[in-house]
């Protein structure tokens, strides 16, 4: 990948002039995740298997999704649907305590608006998420322009 324009920075640090961090001359740009799931936000881009390796990472949740809803400003905003792990009530404290536990992990356009409870995300019987059934209810009656 080539890459002119006044913008770019002709100075290299110290760390970036040492050859382990050299990028082969083959690299290729890769998506993080589905494009079909990235959210698109205000023009920017998110990608939401980042957002939901942070909430994973916090022992009250079993499992999460994240996905873009209708915002009549931004496009779309970040919404999360989690199932709560055993032993862990779902309700607005668990919601401020995971958007809290989101905010020293991600940016602030990352972070969900709001999040979602659920008993038990829909799966097909290979156990690979209905994201569709998840997003589906918010769209409703909506056309998905973004």
């Amino acid at each position: 990948m080539c890459q002119r324009g006044t913008g770019l920075s002709e100075n290299l640090t110290e760390h970036q002039k040492k050859p382990s961090v050299v990028r082969p001359a083959a690299a290729y740009p890769f998506l993080r995740d589905r494009k079909i799931d990235m959210i698109i936000s205000g023009g920017v881009n998110i990608y939401p298997a980042e957002i939901e390796s942070a909430l994973l990472a916090h022992p009250a949740v079993a499992d999460a999704a994240v996905f873009g809803i209708p915002h009549d400003d931004w496009g779309e905003e970040v919404k999360a649907v989690v199932e709560p792990a055993p032993g862990h009530e779902p309700g607005p404290g668990l919601a401020a305590a995971l958007l809290a536990h989101c905010t020293g992990r991600l940016a602030g356009y990352k972070r969900p608006r709001s999040i979602d409870f659920i008993t038990e995300m829909p799966r097909d019987p290979n156990g690979k998420l209905y994201k569709r059934r998840l997003r589906q209810p918010y769209w409703e009656e909506r056309p998905r322009p973004v």
